[in-house]
């Protein structure tokens, strides 16, 4: 099992794929890690959508283009729709990363794409056939990563406040 920071450290927004398949044995783990995750009063309002079919990808990058144009490169996708309570956007979030931390846990690259608020968000819902009341939260785009980038992270001496902001 890996140390408890190596989780945090070793995921990465991974945007170039090497083509790889995933079981559906697997995704129901991943989904299922993403719906454990904290969700306001217990609502659970998530709805998790997955996406194998290669021409399913490529008409789904384009729609989320370009934004996500490297879904069509990826294994899969997971999408997160929320029920309009609330506290969807928060309670999507928390399950898109936990979405995002057990697929790199597994060693699987993958990226957030935006979805709350996007022009797309509604072609997004057409595409998956999921009625009003719901909001989009976000897309993950799924593969083994065919990059390893180590993008720059702010020290925690920069960036943490004793007591109030300094």
């Amino acid at each position: 099992m890996p140390a408890f920071s190596d989780i945090f450290l070793k995921r990465r927004s991974i945007r170039k794929f090497r083509k790889a398949k995933l079981s559906k044995k697997f995704l129901l783990q991943i989904v299922r890690a993403a719906s454990l995750a904290p969700t306001a009063r217990n609502v659970q309002p998530w709805e998790f959508i997955v996406v194998l079919d290669q021409s399913r990808l490529q008409e789904l990058s384009k729609i989320v283009s370009p934004n996500g144009t490297f879904l069509e490169s990826a294994s899969g996708c997971l999408i997160i729709f929320c029920r309009d309570t609330r506290y969807y956007l928060e309670d999507g979030c928390a399950a898109t990363t936990q979405a995002l931390l057990a697929l790199s846990m597994a060693g699987w690259g993958a990226c957030w794409i935006a979805g709350d608020k996007k022009d797309y968000a509604e072609s997004v819902k057409t595409f998956c056939g999921i009625g009003c009341g719901f909001k989009l939260v976000s897309l993950i785009a799924i593969g083994k990563s065919a990059e390893r980038p180590k993008p720059y992270k702010r020290e925690l001496d920069k960036l943490i406040h004793w007591e109030r902001f300094s």
